[in-house]
């Protein structure tokens, strides 16, 4: 029997989600603030790793890692940040799709913390030496910076963070499992050949006269065997 198709009966409409889920909480509504103020420029000074989040023009979507120093993201003033460009693969998706759209949606992580903060709103690619000058470079000068006109602003919920455990070192994969390599047999029974061989080699010499004798402190058979002789 054939599969069916996974995505027969998907909604059509945003209403059909409510027959699913109740309405948000007013608290949930009211934490966008719109703009960045005092405690975002802290959360956002303390950030050295973002999610940024892009789709073309075409609706091909994009999410992209940025990282850097804390604080590589700079606050312009309470409705615009920036981010620099940094050395990459040169494929430009994430700035052709800024040009291509005008959308961005960013997360900022701070390491530790379960709070991120969320920022979505207009975004446009500028290489502007007033603009460039006043950011942190990451690596390299940057050659552009990407400029969020923030729209909406808020601390996301935590529950992802708890739930996964990510920033508890407890939980996370063992390095040395992961780099563990199975020990060659060659290389194994080569050992113990070399070993075996220098054991040889060092319980038995030879004289100049090419007969074999023991090292000093050891006892030959053959001097028995003359001693024990009539």
């Amino acid at each position: 029997m054939p599969d069916s198709d996974p995505l027969a009966g998907a909604f059509t409409h945003p209403d059909q989600l409510r027959d699913f889920y109740d309405a948000p909480m007013p608290q949930a509504i009211r934490k966008d603030i719109g703009r960045i103020d005092a405690l975002c420029r802290r959360l956002i000074a303390a950030a050295p790793m973002l999610f940024l989040a892009t789709h073309a023009e075409s609706g091909d979507a994009d999410v992209s890692p940025r990282g850097g120093p804390p604080g590589f993201v700079t606050v312009l003033d309470e409705q615009h940040l920036a981010i620099p460009d940094a050395t990459g693969n040169r494929r430009l998706d994430t700035l052709e799709n800024v040009v291509s759209s005008g959308r961005v949606a960013l997360i900022l992580l701070i390491p530790g913390r379960d709070t991120t903060l969320r920022v979505n709103g207009y975004a446009a690619v500028t290489a502007a030496p007033d603009v460039l000058w006043r950011l942190t470079p990451v690596g390299k000068p940057p050659k552009t910076a990407i400029v969020v006109k923030a729209e909406e602003v808020y601390a996301h919920c935590p529950k992802a963070f708890v739930r996964s455990k990510l920033w508890d070192s407890a939980t996370w994969p063992n390095p040395r499992h992961s780099r563990a390599r199975p020990r060659s047999r060659w290389r194994t029974s080569r050992t113990r050949i070399s070993r075996s061989s220098r054991f040889r080699s060092a319980s038995v010499t030879h004289s100049p006269t090419g007969s074999s004798r023991a090292p000093r402190g050891r006892v030959s058979r053959g001097s028995l065997a003359r001693s024990s002789g009539p």
